[in-house]
């Protein structure tokens, strides 16, 4: 087995603490990535640490802040989950690239090149003949008692006959610059699309430098990818998606990213079901087939029939439709087992068992204490080990504590170690405490070394596998490895791989000069769904704001609430849970959340524009529910509010394509916008009408110039009613909404049938013809109360129609 080496360099130099911390101790002075064993500046360095070293630190902090506002603009962010809840935090970028020699690479890639071909082979045994066990190189607990190991998968044979697609591995280097495996990730490995926002966050810093640098591309990684994946498909109408747990997931944003970027299908479980043995979503056209499913959600959740019982994420029937072969799964059900932390005990053996090789790359060095020689070993070497669970699937530095590090025990506590050894020995692993190398960052306006780790992926392509030119490093945020994990306050990096001549400028847009225009693939249901509710929450949160600003302007000039216009409005917006007694009602910013949840569960057809204007509204919004006061301060803030809401609907408008998302999110606008101003019109135009509802209906409506032009009177019932509810060319009519809704609903999918109107189509075509034939005399309380009842009614059919 690999054993931990420290150069003697290192040793001689005394640069190595001695107070390890969670098996991986801390390396203070200069960074090792930049030096070789020698103690000299590795020439891949050189040149990169002489440009920064002649900037001063004002031109980095500004180089360092461009960086910063890239990512905050494209609206990258991780979920760190706390003792309460999750929140969303800032993608925490540590500005200095690490670099990498292309050849030292090129032997880093061999090495990960085999162990991804030797964990295909070992998911195909541990799922089919089970030789390994039978013959006594693994043993048969780290197999049968792992709960990894999906049972109902044993037997079943992969659709494409390859278990992985696409695996990740977590590596590090010691001070004598040679290379460890610290984990394999093949269950559902994350970071890739991080790793491409680190790259253009990175680049926007050191422009300059990247231009300079013969730095190996990521996009030419991914293109091979997409093209293996399209090439898994065994039908023309196939989709292919990336299958997430959903919004509350951690890495989500990356999820949204990697389908946008590939432009394939984000759907979540339950946009899937199975029909005939074949993996359908759920779309607004209809069930269409899935032939490739990127999965992003650990396996047991997958299908509650056969896995796990209790989940609520997944699809069921999906694993019989793996046993028809009418899928391809990325990675295959249960190939999380792969990642158990008690297999790197065996990878030599079995690397020898299944390859006929030596591992090119070893594993950090491991001992399984299920038998006694390998538990003397351990309980001998107390002093340099980390003991932690067998079938742990994580490095010892995201175990959050469930790993003992031997250095750090008194004697009383070793006897009870030797004691828990004797007894759950088959649960536990020991392993050597390496030491990681350190690499630059910038820290309070200065290079400090930082413990560093990387991830790099490995993807099947149609020539085999190839290794992504980079990967990203995560840095720890002290001096000692257990703030590595981003949940602990580390951050990561960009990996620069540097060749000494030009490379290849890569692209996944096609060479040639001719195209095909595509039209975009079917809408999900889910998906429809969220963007016809962002529409009416936002339409909603609007309609509120116009009548508090109208409602605090006029309380500003009198301040009495008991005047009888606003004591009527008051009892109006309390029937819509609206407390004029806030400046900012609870409900207001509710339904801006909304808007923001539903948003968010859309990100993939979402822009970072919107994104961020939305996300800009709900903050101003909770920032003024904690300092605006009621009356004229609340009159500034709704103004302010609206222009904001009103910029994010005009990015929207002007800038999201006219495909069925499209129509789905303008229809619940004009639904929502259509019920407003019904209400309003059926409360505000009765006999009992408080003085002065009528200006206040038109300020509402935004139509008082409009009516000034149009009438040669004063407001009065007729002329408000005609405006605000019957006027085609009025945008806040309540005709020109009906009118708005029938020319979206005829482009929807399945309007027509047989060359018949569908019963949606036909109850939208009813609506509007009822409404445009009336006249404003014929407009009263119980017509308008008929009307928001068929409006509700309508919403309710297009629900059954396209998103159940």
């Amino acid at each position: 087995m690999a054993k931990t080496k420290t150069s003697e360099a290192a040793t001689q130099e005394n640069r190595i603490t001695d107070d390890p911390v969670f098996g991986y101790r801390a390396l203070p002075g200069i960074a090792d990535e930049m030096v070789d064993i020698h103690g000299n500046v590795r020439s891949v360095w050189q040149h990169l640490l002489a440009s920064i070293g002649r900037m001063d630190e004002t031109e980095l902090s500004n180089r360092f802040a461009r960086a910063d506002r890239y990512l905050r603009d494209a609206g990258v962010f991780y979920r760190a989950y706390g003792s309460k809840e999750s929140s969303e935090r800032s993608w925490p970028l540590s500005h200095v690239p690490v670099l990498i020699d292309e050849d030292e690479w090129a032997n880093l890639s061999a090495g990960l090149v085999q162990r991804a071909d030797l964990l295909e082979k070992l998911a195909a045994d541990i799922y089919g003949p089970n030789r390994l066990v039978s013959e006594g190189v693994v043993p048969p607990s780290l197999v049968g008692a792992n709960p990894e190991f999906l049972r109902p998968m044993v037997g079943v044979k992969p659709a494409d006959d390859h278990f992985l697609h696409f695996c990740s591995f977590e590596i590090g280097r010691g001070p004598d610059g040679n290379w460890w495996v610290l984990s394999d990730r093949t269950e559902a490995p994350s970071g890739a699309g991080f790793a491409l926002e680190n790259r253009v966050a990175t680049t926007r810093a050191f422009s300059d430098l990247y231009a300079e640098t013969h730095v190996h591309r990521l996009a030419g990684f991914f293109g091979a990818f997409r093209d293996m994946l399209q090439s898994r498909k065994r039908h023309p109408d196939d989709r292919i998606a990336v299958l997430t747990p959903g919004l509350a997931n951690e890495t989500y944003f990356e999820h949204a990213y990697i389908a946008r970027y590939l432009g394939f299908m984000l759907l979540e479980g339950e946009d899937l079901t199975v029909v005939d043995d074949r993996v359908m979503v759920r779309t607004v056209a209809g069930l269409k087939p899935v032939g490739v499913l990127w999965r992003r959600l650990d396996a047991a959740f997958a299908d509650p029939l056969e896995l796990n019982q209790r989940s609520h994420i997944g699809t069921p029937g999906l694993v019989e439709a793996l046993r028809a072969g009418s899928v391809t799964i990325v990675n295959a059900l249960g190939s999380g087992i792969l990642e158990t932390r008690a297999f790197l005990a065996f990878m030599p053996v079995i690397c020898r068992q299944l390859l006929g090789e030596d591992l090119l790359l070893p594993s950090i060095a491991t001992w399984w204490c299920g038998q006694q020689p390998e538990r003397d070993h351990v309980m001998g070497n107390i002093e340099k080990m980390v003991i932690g669970p067998a079938y742990s699937t994580r490095p010892f530095f995201d175990d959050n504590g469930q790993s003992v590090l031997g250095s750090s025990l008194r004697d009383t506590a070793k006897l009870s170690v030797a004691d828990w050894l004797k007894t759950d020995g088959a649960k536990l692993v020991g392993q050597e405490a390496v030491t990681l190398s350190t690499t630059p960052a910038w820290i309070n306006g200065k290079l400090v070394p930082r413990p560093m780790s990387l991830r790099v992926y490995v993807a099947r392509t149609r020539e085999g596998w190839q290794v992504m030119p980079g990967g990203f490093a995560r840095i720890g945020s002290g001096a000692n490895a257990a703030a590595i994990a981003m949940q602990a306050g580390g951050s990561a990096a960009d990996v620069w791989i540097v060749s000494n001549r030009p490379v290849e400028r890569t692209s996944l847009l096609p060479p040639e000069e001719s195209f095909i225009r595509t039209m975009p693939g079917s809408l999900p249901s889910r998906a429809a769904d969220n963007l016809f509710w962002l529409g009416r929450y936002i339409e909603r949160a609007e309609g509120a704001l116009r009548i508090l600003r109208a409602w605090n302007g006029r309380f500003a000039e009198t301040a009495d609430p008991n005047m009888p216009l606003l004591k009527d409005v008051s009892t109006y917006l309390s029937a819509l849970d609206i407390d004029t007694k806030q400046a900012v009602p609870d409900s207001l910013i509710a339904n801006i959340n909304s808007a923001l949840f539903s948003a968010g569960n859309i990100r993939d057809r979402f822009s970072a524009d919107g994104w961020l204007a939305l996300n800009d509204l709900a903050k101003t919004a909770r920032k003024f529910q904690a300092t605006v006061e009621v009356g004229d301060d609340a009159t500034h803030a709704m103004t302010v509010l609206l222009r904001k809401l009103a910029g994010f609907a005009g990015l929207v408008h002007e800038n999201m394509y006219r495909f069925t998302g499209w129509r789905f999110l303008s229809i619940g606008r004009y639904l929502e916008r259509g019920l407003h101003m019904t209400r309003l019109l059926g409360h505000m135009t009765g006999e009992d009408t408080p003085d002065g509802a009528y200006d206040m209906l038109l300020e509402i409506g935004d139509s008082v110039m409009t009516h000034r032009r149009r009438y040669n009177v004063n407001t009065a019932a007729l002329t408000v009613t005609d405006l605000l509810a019957l006027d085609p060319l009025n945008p806040r009519s309540v005709l020109y909404q009906l009118n708005e809704i029938k020319t979206e609903v005829e482009q929807l999918p399945n309007a027509y049938g047989n060359g018949q109107m569908s019963s949606f189509y036909r109850e939208a075509m009813r609506l509007h013809a009822g409404l445009a034939v009336m006249t404003p005399d014929g407009m009263n309380a119980a017509v308008y109360k008929r009307l928001e009842q068929e409006l509700e009614r309508f919403s309710d059919i297009l629900a059954q129609t396209y998103l159940n």
